[in-house]
């Protein structure tokens, strides 16, 4: 059955780092009314802030290094209580790894709001570094982006495995420019839910 734009939606977006996980995410949100819950922004105002966990991610953060489950969880289950977050999600940046999915899904599942979909924006190398040239973070220095990258492919990648075999995972070809992915995500939406 097709996701209509009133019922509850609770999305993860996927891919290495340049790939339009944000762009995606913020015009599927308008789209749906449901908010876009990026790790990186969340992370990088912890970060600023003085917080209790601001300075343990910096020293993460400064080497494109993945924070650990624990911190990365932590944060994410508070903002899932928020309620805005009541009535569906997209999450950009989380999880990235297997065991923080297997935690999203137990954290889900006690509240009953499953996961509906993992979009996996797949991105050749050629397309990643053309449009991380183009971006000016502190974390898109050239040395770190590589780093970034070595580590998703590392680390990350098995997620996609991950939602495969609970047939949750939706791959859309993100080397395309950002209308049409996004067209191929609404698309692919409706024929899956």
């Amino acid at each position: 059955m097709p996701v209509k734009p009133g019922d509850p939606l609770h999305l993860v977006l996927l891919g290495p780092p340049g790939s339009g996980k944000g762009t995606q995410a913020t015009r599927l949100a308008l789209a749906r009314g449901i908010p876009s819950i990026s790790t990186g922004e969340i992370l990088r105002a912890q970060q600023e802030s003085d917080t209790v966990h601001g300075g343990e991610l910096s020293r993460y953060l400064v080497r494109g290094e993945l924070v650990p489950d624990r911190l990365v969880i932590e944060i994410i289950r508070h903002r899932l209580g928020d309620p805005d977050a009541s009535s569906g999600f997209i999450l950009d940046g989380f999880p990235r790894t297997s065991a923080q999915g297997e935690a999203l899904d137990s954290m889900l599942a006690l509240l009953q709001r499953p996961i509906d979909l993992a979009i996996y924006l797949a991105i050749s190398a050629a397309a990643l570094i053309e449009r991380l040239s183009h971006r000016h973070r502190e974390d898109d220095r050239p040395a770190v982006v590589q780093h970034r990258i070595e580590i998703y492919l590392a680390q990350t990648a098995p997620l996609i495995e991950y939602y495969r075999r609970g047939d949750r995972l939706l791959a859309i070809d993100a080397d395309r420019p950002a209308d049409q992915v996004y067209d191929a995500i609404v698309t692919g939406l409706a024929g899956r839910h």
